[in-house]
């Protein structure tokens, strides 16, 4: 018997994000590709300098298990995170751009990544498996979101859309995002899907 855990997995496009059989999953998993070490960005360069416990190396970890509890905790999070902050711009907050801080009321794009992860951590995931992320939406606009490395997939948390996404369910570029062994590191992601905005 098929089914889905619930309707927090998005399966849009060719791709099928999560499947359970018999309660069990069987993503067709397919991880980011990433490649060498690039630049960091310059918000989150300030805010290790502020919070350098966030930014230390973690050391190389396999994927955490995607278990019925791991998925629904990560969908819980996501979505308190997304419902309870207001979204504001650095410039509106601070009268200047790429503050990257813990939200408590407003924040930008990075501000809900920071908190997501941080929550993550808390509630057991590895920090070697929650990837800060920089993407390009398809009007050209950078933008930032939270991807989750587990065994049977990366997934992504983001503020603009309500489900937990596989990666390559959405329509974004990935340009880069932390390095799985130093959360002060950054590598470059090879996304060589084709046309992604028009699957949508």
């Amino acid at each position: 018997m098929h089914k889905f855990w619930n309707s927090g997995v998005g399966l849009g496009g060719a791709v099928t994000s999560l499947v359970i059989i018999t309660g069990i999953s069987v993503a067709t998993a397919a991880p980011m590709k990433t490649g060498r070490i690039t630049s960091q960005p310059i918000g989150h360069y300030e805010f290790c300098l502020q919070v350098p416990g966030e930014c230390r190396a973690t050391g190389n970890v396999a994927p955490d298990r995607l278990t019925k509890a791991a998925w629904s905790t990560m969908i819980k999070i996501n979505s308190r995170i997304n419902t309870t902050i207001a979204p504001r711009t650095d410039y509106e907050m601070w009268g200047k751009e790429e503050i990257w801080s813990y939200p408590v009321k407003y924040g930008d794009c990075e501000d809900y990544v920071l908190l997501k992860r941080h929550e993550l951590i808390r509630a057991g995931f590895h920090p070697s498996n929650l990837l800060i992320t920089v993407v390009l939406q398809p009007n050209g606009d950078g933008h930032a979101v939270l991807t989750v490395r587990t065994d049977r997939g990366d997934f992504i948390l983001d503020n603009l859309v309500t489900k937990v996404l596989d990666w390559r369910d959405t329509r974004y570029q990935y340009l880069k995002r932390q390095s799985t062994a130093n959360a002060g590191k950054w590598v470059d992601i090879i996304d060589t899907r084709r046309n992604v905005a028009q699957n949508f």
